[in-house]
């Protein structure tokens, strides 16, 4: 079977972490080997270039500086750690890729969507996942459950309500124009129910 690239996506919030603790137990319990790895990040220099990023700054960062930053991280993490994966037969399951930077900087920052493709296809050469699954839920619950950690805010985390309605609404156009690859899950639900469509999705691909 071909080694699959699995991404999750979606809002600050949605519980992408819990989930992916289940995603990669369930993949392994399938007898799947697989590399875990997240974005921005996943190799020495990329988590050097997250803590640029995600670091709150009373100055601010340029957009531009910000959406290229975050492409020098993902061409060595696609260069390091993603393809050498794919090459050795091993899935890949990264938390965030590609469509988090058409949502974040492209929905939420204003860059065109023409820029930040143009940049993809010149450090991604063709790389897409197979699979990505989108947790989506009300911007305001995100927001709650962020909060509720008791942890320091980072520097995406203190924006305000309509920045990641941007966000949001980038994601889903993203996935109704990609309904094949991106598969939108309801973080909303128990996460029993959560995990039970999480089973199915994966259960396909494993046959695919």
């Amino acid at each position: 079977m071909k080694a699959k690239f699995i991404t999750i996506e979606g809002i600050e919030g949605a519980g992408k972490s819990t989930q992916l603790d289940f995603i990669q137990k369930y993949l392994s319990d399938q007898g799947q080997s697989l590399t875990v790895t997240r974005e921005p990040g996943g190799t020495e220099l990329g988590e050097q270039i997250r803590e640029l990023l995600l670091t709150p700054r009373p100055q601010g960062m340029a957009v531009d500086t910000e959406l290229l930053l975050m492409f020098a991280a993902r061409a060595e993490h696609v260069e390091q750690v993603i393809n050498p994966a794919l090459e050795r037969g091993e899935w890949v399951l990264s938390d965030r890729f590609t469509d988090a930077t058409f949502a974040y900087q492209g929905g939420g920052r204003g860059i065109a969507q023409q820029r930040i493709t143009d940049i993809a296809e010149w450090t991604l050469k063709g790389l897409q996942p197979d699979l990505t699954l989108l947790f989506d839920l009300p911007v305001e619950v995100g927001q709650q459950r962020v909060l509720s950690r008791n942890e320091g805010i980072d520097r995406f985390e203190q924006e305000k309500v309509d920045f990641f309605q941007r966000i949001k609404e980038c994601y889903l156009e993203r996935a109704k124009h990609a309904p094949k690859r991106i598969k939108v899950i309801d973080a909303n639900q128990s996460i029993a129910d959560i995990q039970a469509q999480l089973a199915s999705i994966l259960d396909r691909l494993l046959v695919a």
